[in-house]
């Protein structure tokens, strides 16, 4: 079949294309909306499309309700949880800072007569090291 373009150009042909197959879409629109209003509409095989009146009428619908604990039950969770963290704690009733005081130990100090002892085992070491390496030497 030879092609006629009768002296139009490629773009406004394939503008004229682009019109033609949009009007075909709106037409098979309109078709199916009367099928469906006449029940005649062909059975839809798969999954249906999503529609935005269907999502969130059946969204909200087929959600379960929240369960709820009551006002009794939720007293008695914070009571036993309450006497947990007591038990946990100690339940200290001072506070922290002068607990954390007394509980600390004292600092032990050094005597003189300690520090006297140590000082002369430390030159006593020295002066055996120093006597050794001497005889090394010699």
């Amino acid at each position: 079949m030879p092609t006629q373009t009768g002296g139009l150009s490629p773009e406004v042909l394939s503008a004229a294309l682009a019109g033609l197959e949009a009007q075909i879409h709106k037409i098979d629109e309109h078709i199916e909306k009367v099928r469906s209003l006449l029940g005649t509409a062909p059975k839809r095989r798969g999954r249906p499309p999503k529609s935005d009146s269907a999502v969130t009428g059946a969204s909200a619908e087929a959600a379960p309700k929240k369960r709820r604990f009551s006002a009794a039950t939720r007293a008695r969770m914070r009571a036993a949880q309450q006497k947990r963290w007591a038990a946990l704690k100690g339940e200290p009733k001072a506070p922290a800072k002068a607990a954390a005081k007394k509980a600390a130990p004292q600092k032990r100090r050094l005597s003189a007569a300690g520090r006297k002892r140590i000082i002369e085992a430390t030159k006593k070491r020295w002066a055996e090291y120093n006597a050794k390496k001497a005889a090394a030497e010699s």
